[in-house]
């Protein structure tokens, strides 16, 4: 197995094996908890796409939907630049869903206990979670030169995260209020500090 693939493997599995226990803390809250939980495709649609690219991530680490050997050489820089940011942000991924602890959810939604998480990664960025799954995405389709996982996250992963991120944001700042309207002015939307 090629070696890049096969560190994309490890660190998926390591990664994804944090990303539970973090996600266990958040699902044992019960949905009577819940608040508030609109009904929008922007509830089941992105996360399926994420669970699309990671089924393809899997196929590319066996090398099904990937470039051919000769221009995985080619651009080998490429591969490593990829690397970098799928070990990166697939770990800052993890790193968010910890921060949320009891109020990470798979779903947009408000629980009756429900707090506002502004500390490590979140006193920065408002979504930190969903701008890392973006970019280790991309760098993981770039590691593996994946035809298929690179236009999916561009065309479709990019637009329909960010208008996730916007439906929550409506719905913290409607829960929030002014609390909401102070941590907005200093946090940024993806990126520290702009939006």
């Amino acid at each position: 197995m090629d070696p890049i693939n096969l560190i994309v493997a490890i660190n998926l599995f390591v990664s994804m094996s944090s990303n539970l226990s973090g996600a266990k803390k958040g699902m044992k809250s019960k949905l009577s908890n819940v608040v508030k939980k609109p009904t929008t495709y922007l509830q089941k649609i992105p996360p399926n796409i994420a669970a699309l690219v990671l089924i393809l991530t899997i196929a590319a680490i066996f090398n099904l939907g990937v470039f051919d050997e000769s221009i995985k050489q080619e651009y080998n820089y490429l591969r490593i630049i990829g690397l970098i940011l799928f070990i990166i942000f697939s770990w800052v991924q993890v790193s968010s869903f910890k921060a949320l602890g009891e109020f990470y959810s798979q779903d947009i939604l408000i629980f009756k206990n429900h707090k506002l998480i502004k500390l490590g990664l979140y006193k920065y960025l408002r979504h930190p979670q969903y701008f890392s799954q973006i970019l280790s995405d991309f760098g993981v389709g770039l590691a593996l030169m994946g035809y298929i996982i690179i236009p999916i996250v561009i065309l479709i992963e990019i637009p329909l995260f960010i208008l996730r991120a916007k439906a929550e944001e409506n719905l913290l700042s409607a829960y929030f209020n002014e609390e909401f309207k102070e941590y907005k002015k200093k946090s940024g939307f993806f990126i520290p500090f702009i939006g």
